[in-house]
This record gives structure tokens, C-alpha cells and sequence, in this order.
């Protein structure tokens, strides 16, 4: 009885291993497949918002084209700021009582430009005249800039006749500066004050275009 008990007891590790195998043969593709599975599920998975941020990032959205204006309207700007800065003007902010067809636009008008006859007077040395230069031929000199512009620009005047006198307030000094350093004359700065005068109201008034 021992005897036929022995062999069977001998061979039950090796079925008991074979089981064993087959078991871990069968389950061995599942585990594989779960991994598989689960590589897949990462890979598919979406990804962070860093990332997405960071892509964006990389994007840059088109930045809209400056507005670049033309020269003439950045001079106009530049013109009106510096004139309406420093040019005289109202003291009050009520409406101008210079309108067209007062008295007081006709006094302006006529201070104007008796102002300037009586500066080219000064200049030229027809007025008070004297062998030196003197403090009444240097006004004569500065007479349209001090007197002439002033007054004219003091009316209730138009649009384009105000864009005139704005440019002369500034040209105008310019002139005086700069001419006595090439010519000392005081009747020489005076008349190309005023041809400079007469240039640009014929420019902004279009006075050649109305005689066409």
C-alpha cells in the first residue's frame, strides 16, 4: 500500500507545477492587454493647460497696423496746439463778439493792418528816423507778428483764415530770427514778413483759385 502511495505522492508537484503555468499562461495575455489598454487611455488623454498655454503662447494673434496720418495733418496738429498755447486769445470763454459785420470785427480788421503800414514806416526809417538801430524800427520790424496777427486773430474770422494766421504766428518769428543773421536790415525782415503774410493767405484763402 506504501508502495502504490509513492509514486502518486511523487507526481503530484509536477501536475501541481504544470497547473500553475497553464494559470499563469492564461491570465498572462490579460495583464498584457490591460497594460496595453492603459498605454493607449495616456497616450489619448488630452493635454494639460500648461501645454495648451504654452502653444498659445508660441501663436502671436496679428497686431492691428498703427494709424499712420499724413504729414500735412500732423503739422496742421502741431500748428493749432502751439498757437492756441501761446498765441493771445480770449480771456473769457463766452462766445467771440467779433463777428463778421460788427464794429468790433471792423476795429480788429483795420488795428490789423494799420499796424503793419505803420511798421513798414518804422522799418524802412521813414517814421522817426534815426542813423542807429533803435527800439522803434525793431518794432516796426516785429510789427506783424506783435500787432498785425493778433488783432486779425481776434476776430470771429473763418476757418481756413484761422489756419492761415496760425501758421504765421509761428513762420513769421522764424523769419525774424533767422534773416538778420544773413542780412541786418530791419526793412528787409519787415518785407519778407509781409510777402510771407500775403503768400499764405493766398495759399489757405485759395485767392488764386477764385480769380480762375
Amino acid at each position: 500500500m506504501n508502495a502504490l502511495l509513492l509514486p502518486s505522492l511523487c507526481t503530484l508537484p509536477s501536475t501541481t507545477n504544470a497547473s500553475t503555468r497553464n494559470l499563469r499562461r492564461r491570465h498572462q495575455p490579460i495583464v498584457q492587454a490591460n497594460s496595453s489598454d492603459i498605454d493607449a487611455q495616456l497616450h489619448l488623454q488630452p493635454t494639460d493647460d500648461r501645454d495648451l498655454a504654452s502653444s498659445h503662447q508660441g501663436i502671436q494673434e496679428p497686431s492691428a497696423a498703427p494709424t499712420i496720418l499724413p504729414p500735412s495733418k500732423d503739422l496742421k496738429k502741431v500748428v493749432q496746439k502751439t498757437a492756441a498755447t501761446f498765441a493771445p486769445r480770449a480771456s473769457t470763454a463766452t462766445k467771440n463778439p467779433a463777428v463778421p459785420g460788427s464794429t468790433l470785427y471792423t476795429v480788429f480788421e483795420v488795428q490789423g493792418y494799420a499796424t503793419m503800414l505803420l511798421g513798414g514806416a518804422l522799418s524802412f526809417n521813414l517814421i522817426l528816423p534815426s542813423n542807429e538801430p533803435d527800439i522803434w524800427r525793431l518794432m516796426g520790424m516785429w510789427s506783424i507778428w506783435m500787432f498785425t496777427i493778433p488783432s486779425l486773430r481776434a476776430r470771429d474770422c473763418s476757418k481756413s483764415e484761422k489756419e492761415a494766421l496760425n501758421y504765421l504766428f509761428l513762420l513769421v518769428q522764424l523769419l525774424n530770427v533767422a534773416i538778420p543773421f544773413f542780412v541786418k536790415s530791419f526793412a528787409v525782415v519787415w518785407s519778407a514778413d509781409t510777402a510771407a503774410f500775403f503768400a499764405m493767405y493766398a495759399w489757405k484763402m485759395k485767392w488764386l483759385k477764385r480769380t480762375e
